[in-house]
Formats: structure tokens, C-alpha cells, sequence
């Protein structure tokens, strides 16, 4: 368990009680060392506030502006990414993805391949239907270490075959988004980081998002430290290799100017089309609730969550104007993840909660 210093909030220009209340009971019931959020309504970033510390020893404040692991909410991001190719008309969602007529060719593994894997398709890798590499005690991602993401791609593609044919069963696959980390590098001739950052940050005016490190020593500049409980090591894992799955770093203030950016409402003008945004949002017949790197529902929510050691996160589009971003630097048990996705929703929802009327996204 940790044992945390005294102190709650940062210092803040501004204070919303319903918000920040729920906030410190929920920091205070799991040991949370640090937490930031932000808040858009309508398009405008309503609220947005850290809490407790990035540096516990140092006790330095978390901002709106601090640097978090954010492990799977990477995944809408990459969908993000392969849409904009979509969209250049450099690549089609029913592309398969292995063999000699798929984007990645024979590139990876030994060739011939199964029938199987030439069948996996983009649209597949995005809804985690491909047909395997679950994430379980098998996932490739938590193996191999000192493998390169190409390396580990040509080992799992050789050693671990798929359990299920193509489009058939949702199984949640980090891998699968490793090998989309790829094609997005070989269709557009960049840096998978290089051409998130040019494609769906730049328009966005966001330039503080990056790819995480591994160890304590590359930490980069304003990003939090990571605290594990219950035993767990938060610098353990190759985070870098995650790129596409799991690797960036980013600031509750900037994912959720990202978010205002892909929600499919009016304003801002969305860096994706509306088709695009459809089909983004729609889910699979293997799982309608989940689409193209975002968990949705009946209801119009779109969400993901993201979790690694000493790492929890979450971003929420809502049917009604809303979204919202929770990054923390710890996490635990099942019920703290159920409690993390349930902790705004009742200020949203209620009508009375004095959400600002100005646009926050210059505050500091």
C-alpha cells in the first residue's frame, strides 16, 4: 500500500466541487498519488485540474499540463491515424495485412503463410477480431523484451498461430495494434510517432504528446513518476515498443483537445470525416461493442480505458456534449477501474453542476 503525503490538490485557479469532491474521495480510497483531468463541453474545455503529486519524494504538483502514461487509450489514437490513410486514399479498411498481395507482404515471419493469417484484415486488427494474440498470459507484447516490434511481429506471426478464423470472435488483441504500428510506418513512409504527430496531433495544435520510455531515467520532461501497489513494477515493461498499442505520453488538457477533434459533434471541426467517424464508432458483428479502437454502446458513448503498472486512464465521449479525461499514476483492483469509469458521470449528468461558460484550453 502506498503511504502518501498530505496534501489532495494542487493549487488551482479555479475549483468545482461536485468534480473535485468525487476526485478526492476516489484518490483517498485508492492511494492515488496524482491525477489529472479535463473536462470539454459543446467543444470547449470546461474544466481541467491535477491533483496530489507527480513526484510524491519531491512532492511536485500534478497540472493539467503533466505528462502520463496513457497505455490502451493509444488504441483510438492509431484508429485515428489509419483513418487519416483511409482518407488519403492510401490504404482501405478490407486491405489484408500479411502475404503477397497484403500491405505488410511477406515482410515478417516465413512465408508461405496459413491460410488464415493472409486473411486478417485492417479492419479486423482495429476490432480485434483477427482471429488471436489475446491479451492474456500469452500476450507477445509482455514477451521478448529485448525484441524490436519487427522481430517480436516475425516470432508471434511463426510461433503463436491464430486460435480462430479471421472476423469471427473478438478476442482484445495489443498485439494486433503493434502490427497496425507497422502498417501505418510501410504506407506512409514515416515513423509510426512521426506520422501520428503530423497527421492527427499537428491539426489538433497539439505538441506535447510523444512516446513514452521504459525506465526512471527516461522519464521525459513534466511527465509524472509511476507508482505500483500490491507488488507491481511500473518500469518493467519495453513501453516503447507499445507505441501503437500502448506508448504515449500525453496531458489530460491535450487528449482532450484531441477528443473535441474526432467526437462527431458540430464544433470544432472534427480532422475526421463523417464517414470516417461512422465507421470509427461502429462495432463488429463479433462484438458490437466495439468498434475501431473505441468501446461504444447504444446509447452514442464512445470510450477507452488504458492500464499498465503504476498506470490507469480513461477518456469518455458522452451523447450529450461531453468529454471527459482521467489519468492516474497508480492503479489496483477491478473495483478501482469500475469506480474510475463511474467518477464524473453524475456531475455530466446533472444539470446543475456550474460548469464554466469559458473555453479553459489556454489555461495553465
Amino acid at each position: 500500500m502506498l503511504t502518501l503525503p498530505i496534501r489532495t490538490f494542487t493549487a488551482a485557479a479555479q475549483t468545482l466541487p461536485p468534480v473535485d469532491s468525487a476526485v478526492h474521495a476516489f484518490m483517498t480510497q485508492y492511494h492515488v498519488p496524482g491525477m489529472s483531468i479535463a473536462v470539454t463541453h459543446h467543444g470547449k474545455l470546461v474544466y481541467a485540474r491535477g491533483y496530489g503529486y507527480a513526484d510524491t519524494l519531491q512532492q511536485t504538483p500534478v497540472t493539467v499540463n503533466s505528462l502520463f502514461r496513457i497505455a490502451s487509450v493509444s488504441k483510438p489514437i492509431t484508429a485515428t491515424a489509419i483513418l487519416k490513410l483511409v482518407e488519403a486514399k492510401k490504404l482501405s479498411l478490407d486491405d489484408t495485412v500479411f502475404g503477397k498481395n497484403g500491405v505488410l507482404g511477406t515482410t515478417y515471419g516465413q512465408p508461405p503463410y496459413p491460410e488464415n493469417l493472409r486473411k486478417i484484415t485492417i479492419r479486423q486488427l482495429l476490432q480485434h477480431t483477427a482471429g488471436g494474440w489475446t491479451n492474456n498470459g500469452t500476450d507477445p507484447m509482455f514477451s521478448h523484451p529485448q525484441m524490436t516490434a519487427s522481430a517480436l511481429i516475425s516470432w508471434t506471426i511463426t510461433h503463436q498461430p491464430l486460435e480462430n478464423t479471421p472476423g469471427a470472435v473478438y478476442a482484445y488483441s495489443n498485439f494486433g495494434y503493434c502490427v497496425l504500428g507497422r502498417v501505418i510506418e510501410k504506407v506512409s513512409g514515416m515513423s509510426y510517432e512521426a506520422y501520428v504527430k503530423k497527421a492527427v496531433l499537428q491539426p489538433c495544435n497539439i505538441t506535447n504528446m510523444q512516446i513514452g520510455g521504459n525506465t526512471l531515467a527516461q522519464r521525459k520532461s513534466n511527465e509524472v513518476i509511476y507508482y505500483g501497489q500490491h507488488g507491481e513494477q511500473p518500469y518493467i515493461y519495453n513501453i516503447s515498443r507499445m507505441d501503437a498499442h500502448g506508448g504515449w505520453i500525453a496531458s489530460a488538457k491535450d487528449l482532450a483537445n484531441l477528443l473535441i477533434h474526432v467526437d462527431g459533434f458540430p464544433a470544432p471541426a472534427d480532422i475526421l470525416t463523417n464517414v470516417s467517424v461512422t465507421a470509427m464508432t461502429t462495432g463488429s458483428t463479433a462484438n458490437p461493442g466495439y468498434a475501431l479502437g473505441w468501446a461504444v454502446n447504444p446509447y452514442h458513448n464512445w470510450w477507452h480505458s488504458g492500464s499498465l503498472p503504476g498506470t490507469a486512464s480513461e477518456i469518455i465521449r458522452s451523447h450529450h456534449g461531453f468529454t471527459w479525461v482521467m489519468l492516474c499514476n497508480t492503479r489496483t483492483d477491478n473495483s478501482f477501474f469500475n469506480d474510475l469509469d463511474g467518477l464524473l458521470w453524475k456531475a455530466v449528468n446533472d444539470p446543475k453542476t456550474p460548469w464554466p461558460n469559458t473555453d479553459l484550453l489556454t489555461a495553465h
